[in-house]
């Protein structure tokens, strides 16, 4: 009998309680190859993942293994592994080539159910939606604010999708190299504007309830990303939480694909 989901989210728990029992690894090399191979900054060949039999041979892993084995960098690591691709896979699977947001979308009275919200993602047999996974999988059980830095929605607004897998060995560094380049790199998401005691950030810092993950405020959140950046005047007023204007910035959801990437260089 096929598992149910709130089970399978029951034995990760699980799983971590166990400790340091939990010693086995999972090979996420191939993803890892392609990821070097089709993503560059950050942005996606959708049609080479596609056509890459590696690909759908990395998934076909996925559905087949249980990552309730494994210690808990291991299984953070797998799950961000996961939502990533099958990320990928559900925009392959729509075709869909300008914003994640048109996929499964409300039409007249018809209600759609999202894209998130399809149970494309398979992993231990266990049929999922991407959102399951974030939210009754990724953050209930790890608790890593910094999770929000690695999973990749397919838009231009999120985080770059890394030309690499995630690991249990790098996660650490992994995750820091994520803020860094997330918050220090991309000027129309993340910035700071001393001149004006001004502090622009992602709306991922306050879509549905992730500011929680972040301390639960705006200055909060400014203490936390704090930590990114060098010692000086940025800093400085990000951990006093006295800047005269915190705003969030414009969410992009245009596909982070190659296509649309050239298309927006040539209008800009």
């Amino acid at each position: 009998m096929r598992t149910t989901r709130p089970a399978a989210a029951a034995l990760v728990c699980l799983a971590l309680a166990r400790g340091a029992a939990a010693q086995a690894t999972f090979d996420h090399t191939s993803f890892s190859a392609l990821l070097a191979a089709h993503v560059a900054n950050g942005i996606v060949d959708y049609d080479a993942f596609q056509a890459a039999p590696q690909f759908r041979t990395y998934l076909a892993s996925l559905a087949a293994f249980d990552p309730a084995t494994l210690g808990r960098d291991e299984q953070l690591a797998f799950w961000i592994n996961a939502y990533n691709a099958y990320t990928i896979q559900l925009i392959i699977s729509h075709g869909e080539r300008a914003s994640i947001r048109n996929i499964n979308k409300s039409v007249g009275f018809i209600k759609g159910y999202g894209p998130w919200n399809e149970k494309l993602a398979r992993v231990g047999g266990v049929d999922y939606g991407l959102d399951y996974i974030e939210q009754k999988i990724i953050r209930p059980t790890y608790r890593e604010p910094r999770v929000h830095f690695a999973l990749v929605c397919a838009a231009m607004g999120c985080p770059p999708l890394r030309s690499e897998a995630y690991t249990g060995a790098q996660l650490e560094a992994q995750l820091e190299d994520q803020g860094r380049i997330f918050l220090l790199q991309s000027p129309e998401k993340n910035r700071v504007d001393t001149a004006a005691s001004a502090v622009y950030v992602s709306q991922i810092f306050k879509f549905r309830d992730y500011q929680k993950d972040f301390g639960g405020s705006p200055a909060a959140v400014g203490k936390f990303i704090a930590q990114w950046y060098p010692p000086g005047a940025e800093r400085t007023l990000l951990e006093s939480g006295t800047w005269r204007t915190f705003e969030y910035t414009a969410y992009d959801w245009t596909l982070n694909s190659t296509e649309q990437a050239q298309r927006l260089s040539q209008v800009r």
